[in-house]
C-alpha cells in the first residue's frame, strides 16, 4: 500500500491556532475531519492517519516550532518509511493572494523559516509543497505581526471553502499524482 505523509505546518499552542502562519495545521484539521480521524501526540507532533482510495495518508502537525520543522518530518519519514515524492508539506505564503493555493514540486524557502529548516534537514529543496496564500496586507517590517495575526472575519468566511478545496488537493496529491494535481488545483 502506497503511504504519504502530509505535514502542516504551524505553531502549537492556543494562541497561534487561528493564525495565518497556522494555515498547515488548519488544512489537516479539516481533512481529518472530512475524514472521521482524530490527532494524537506522538513524538515531535500530532498525527492521524486515513485510508482513500488503496493509499495512507498519515497527517503530521510537528510540534517543534515552525523554525524547527524539519526534524519532525525526518524523523516521520524515516520511521513509516515515506519516499521523498510521497512527502507534501503544506506551509503559509505571503506571496500569494490570501486564498490561493500552488503546488510546487521543488523550489526555494522563498524567506520561510520553516522551509528552511526542513530543506536543511532533507538536505535537497526537492520535496512537494502547498503553498496556501495569505496574502501581504501589511505595512514594511511588519511581516512577523501579520503571519502571527489572526483572520480577518472577511478571510475567516472564505477560509471554510478554501479548506474543502485544499482538502480535495491533498487527496488528489495521493491517488492523481503530482502533475495532475497540479493541473487541476493550481490557480483555483
Amino acid at each position: 500500500m502506497k503511504k504519504f505523509l502530509i505535514a502542516g505546518l504551524g505553531n502549537i499552542g492556543a494562541k497561534y491556532e487561528e493564525t495565518r502562519h497556522n494555515i498547515g495545521f488548519k488544512v489537516l484539521d479539516a481533512l481529518a475531519e472530512e475524514e472521521g480521524v482524530s490527532f494524537e501526540t506522538r513524538k515531535l507532533g500530532d498525527m492521524a492517519s486515513f485510508r482513500y482510495k488503496g493509499r495512507t495518508f498519515i497527517l503530521l502537525k510537528p510540534s517543534t516550532y515552525m523554525n524547527l520543522s524539519g526534524k519532525a518530518i525526518l524523523y516521520w519519514m524515516q520511521m513509516e518509511k515515506i519516499a521523498p515524492e510521497n512527502l507534501l508539506v503544506i506551509t503559509d505564503d505571503i506571496n500569494l493572494p490570501f486564498g490561493a493555493i500552488r503546488l510546487k514540486g521543488k523550489g526555494s524557502d522563498g524567506g520561510h523559516n520553516g522551509l528552511k529548516d526542513i530543506q536543511a534537514k532533507l538536505n535537497t529543496t526537492k520535496y512537494n509543497r502547498f503553498r496556501f496564500g495569505v496574502g501581504s496586507d501589511f505595512f514594511k517590517g511588519r511581516q512577523v505581526d501579520y503571519v502571527l495575526g489572526e483572520w480577518t472575519p472577511e478571510e475567516a468566511d472564505v477560509l471554510k471553502e478554501r479548506l474543502k478545496r485544499s482538502a480535495a488537493l491533498v487527496r488528489s496529491f495521493g491517488t492523481a499524482g503530482m502533475a495532475n494535481t497540479m493541473n487541476t488545483f493550481n490557480n483555483t
